[in-house]
């Protein structure tokens, strides 16, 4: 494992769909935190010449792969949702990439403290292995919805579909270490995150690394 070349603690920052986990990670960036997102490294992996575009243009065929070569989100989200067995393969390609980029980046940080963004922190025990504290940005199903619709396009419907898939609420509320609540405006998250970014600077030298 380099798991302990990360020797700053790490807080583990997740939320449903539509939560405002980018908006949060964005507000720790803005406040000189390094932030290490997964979504943002399988964007790259599935960009034209990513690493995963050649293992899943094998396993799941050109029509998932656009003209500039880059993965075609929609066409693969159309593929693997409600088929078990394809999710499964679109995983198996590119979890174990993900998982080792995030651990590279955070072994490559520096400062008090380091934001780790998983959208399924709490269902994944290697990423909860490596984070001290968990982070959840919480906002009531009703927002969530508006904003992925706001956002995608997608029909509420759609919406349900994909926070049905994902853990409950409230079972990511009962274990998280700190919550902030974003039902409100930007300029309220902004507020929270900076009343958390002082918690942890003046916690940083008693919060475990994990090893």
């Amino acid at each position: 494992m380099v798991t302990d070349q990360c020797l700053i603690p790490v807080i583990g920052l997740t939320g449903g769909i539509g939560s405002g986990k980018s908006a949060a990670a964005a507000c720790f960036a803005d406040l000189g935190v390094p932030v290490v997102d997964t979504d943002v490294i399988a964007h790259r992996l599935t960009a034209p010449g990513g690493e995963a575009i050649a293992p899943i243009r094998e396993a799941f065929g050109n029509e998932v792969i656009e003209p500039s070569g880059a993965m075609n989100r929609a066409a693969m989200r159309a593929r693997v949702f409600g088929h078990p067995s394809e999710r499964t393969r679109l995983e198996g390609i590119l979890h174990p990439m993900i998982y080792l980029h995030s651990v590279a980046e955070l072994a490559a940080q520096s400062g008090q403290y380091a934001i780790l963004v998983v959208p399924l922190l709490f269902e994944n025990q290697r990423y909860r292995d490596l984070v001290s504290r968990t982070l959840l940005i919480d906002c009531s199903e009703s927002v969530q919805i508006e904003r992925v619709r706001t956002r995608s396009g997608l029909s509420e419907e759609s919406v349900r579909a994909i926070m049905a898939a994902q853990m409950p609420r409230a079972s990511r509320k009962s274990l998280a270490d700190d919550i902030i609540d974003n039902n409100g405006s930007l300029d309220d998250l902004r507020l929270q995150v900076d009343a958390k970014h002082r918690y942890y600077l003046a916690n940083a030298d008693k919060v475990p690394v994990k090893p």
